[in-house]
């Protein structure tokens, strides 16, 4: 059988859901020797063109050029999956999206006029049809071997859509937010990271965006409750996955 040919893509991101899959580490030879990669110049010197099986794409889209390269690696993948939070939700550089673009270049570059960049930054689905997404800040070493999985098994990925919470109990993780007063992101945002910040003593940042259905005005309520002001309740709302739109809709509600 021809292994699938595929290609690992970066936009503005810090390569670190990239880096997940060379941390497989037991379970690279394998995933080597079921995948054609083809490209992926993070981790290879020869790179070469289309068209792809599977594409994975890393990063938001926040210039003009990254606009045409994006419609043109979907012209060339059949699958095309966004991986992590930047690709999925627009992530941190999405954060630029609540200022004016000009007062960012003028604050952060010592020469504005020579950065090229969009006023926003939007996920990779803003632009072209996405098959199928990997969320997190980085993406989940489990769900990246799933999804690989299924791919190679011609079979949907399990993949969780309920929120952070239901992991946290499963993993017999204490609940900071009833427990310590912790400003947790938990109940409202999509699980798939195993509970990894809570289970390490830190409130959910809501990196994997938003659950099904979250009742994000109860969740402002209660982030009022423990004493949050009303900006820090729109950042923590804006942080990863503000352009989603009941992460939208929690951020309105107390700006």
């Amino acid at each position: 059988m021809t292994k699938p040919r595929v290609a690992i893509f970066k936009f503005a991101s810090c390569s670190g859901c990239q880096l997940v899959f060379l941390n497989c580490e037991d379970e690279l030879l394998d995933i080597v020797g079921a995948l054609d990669i083809a490209y992926f110049p993070e981790a290879k010197r020869e790179n070469l063109s289309g068209p792809y099986d599977i594409a994975f794409v890393e990063g938001a889209i926040t210039s003009p050029e990254d606009v045409e390269r994006i419609l043109e690696i979907r012209k060339q993948s059949h699958t095309l999956v966004a991986i992590g939070a930047c690709a999925c939700t627009g992530g941190l550089p999405s954060l630029k999206n609540w200022k004016r673009l000009s007062w960012i270049k003028k604050e952060v570059y010592p020469n504005p006029d020579w950065v090229e960049s969009l006023e926003t930054a939007y996920g990779v689905d803003a632009y072209v049809r996405v098959d199928g997404y990997l969320k997190g800040c980085p993406i989940g070493k489990a769900e990246l071997l799933e999804f690989v999985t299924s791919a190679l098994m011609n079979r949907a990925p399990n993949l969780r859509a309920h929120a952070v919470c239901v992991e946290c109990k499963l993993k017999e993780v204490v609940c900071l937010l009833t427990h310590e007063g912790a400003p947790c992101m938990g109940p409202v945002t999509s699980a798939g990271c195993g509970a990894t910040c809570p289970s390490n003593g830190r409130a959910c940042y809501g990196c994997y965006g938003p659950s099904n259905d979250p009742n994000v005005a109860s969740m402002g309520e209660i982030f009022e409750s423990l004493g949050l002001p009303r900006s820090a309740i729109v950042r923590k709302f804006r942080y990863f996955a503000g352009t989603q739109e009941a992460f939208k809709k929690g951020a309105e509600l107390y700006d």
